[in-house]
């Protein structure tokens, strides 16, 4: 797909191939460019990108306007927010944000294909837009971090962590990866995210756990076996799951303290 506008010249996603413009490299979410491990010399691309994304969102519900329902095509929508490096940059950087902004394109197509009112789907595109900036916000700042060498690189493998402190760490990412593909409307991806992250990583630490605190495990095993996955599946909405998942990774913070002290002495035991 080819994206000709005065917005376009220059970026990576001018025909629509920005995943091949950089040495790709390959995460466990696809293909992500190296251009995520250079922010800060990308910042005036993902700019403009942002500014191309909201004219090209607005131009969508300008139809909308025009035509009314079943005359717009919504799926373009997503076409132009894969199409643009900042997708991968704050994907990489920001995962809850970038939860929003899936869950703010849908917010708007899906009120487009119901027909909604035209003051609603207004209303919506007005969150999108939101989200598009304070998604650049956030790369802006991971920039800053990045520069300074206080963030890791994007790695092109998964890494396979050891110690709790990590599993855990680890396992508050897949949620907040768990939330993002619920916004994507891949609730099936999500859910066997979440079962996958269970087996794999909590099980690893839950036997060490449940000497500390047994309720905190069974209230954890709950969450994953039940609450999260009957808030995907009953299709609570993105701000529900995304409530569940919060409200787990309290919990997986009160787990990590308690491993740490645990681990703390058995060391000084020996």
């Amino acid at each position: 797909m080819t994206f000709l506008s005065k917005h376009t010249r220059g970026l990576a996603f001018l025909l629509g191939l920005w995943s091949s413009i950089f040495a790709v490299q390959v995460s466990a979410n696809g293909v992500i460019s190296e251009h995520v491990n250079h922010l800060h010399e990308h910042l005036g691309e993902y700019h403009e990108e942002v500014i191309w994304l909201t004219e090209k969102f607005g131009a969508v519900v300008d139809d909308y306007a025009a035509k009314g329902k079943g005359k717009v095509d919504t799926n373009v929508m997503i076409d132009f927010w894969e199409a643009v490096d900042f997708h991968s940059a704050i994907e990489t950087q920001y995962v809850p944000i970038y939860a929003s902004i899936w869950q703010g394109i849908y917010g708007v197509k899906q009120a487009i294909d119901k027909g909604a009112d035209i003051s609603m789907v207004r209303e919506e595109q007005s969150k999108l837009n939101q989200a598009l900036w304070q998604g650049l916000g956030a790369v802006k700042l991971a920039s800053q971090y990045q520069k300074k060498g206080l963030i890791p690189k994007v790695k092109t493998t998964d890494v396979e962590p050891t110690t709790a402190p990590e599993i855990i760490e680890d396992i508050k990412k897949r949620l907040d990866r768990v939330v993002a593909k619920y916004a994507e409307q891949l609730s099936e991806v999500a859910t066997t995210l979440v079962h996958d992250t269970y087996l794999q990583r909590f099980e690893g630490i839950e036997g060490d756990l449940i000497g500390q605190d047994a309720a905190l495990v069974e209230d954890l095993e709950k969450d994953f076996n039940v609450t999260l996955p009957q808030a995907i599946s009953q299709d609570k909405g993105v701000d529900a799951v995304r409530a569940v998942v919060d409200a787990m990774q309290g919990k997986l913070d009160k787990a990590r303290v308690l491993l740490e002290k645990a681990e703390a002495n058995r060391k000084s035991v020996f």
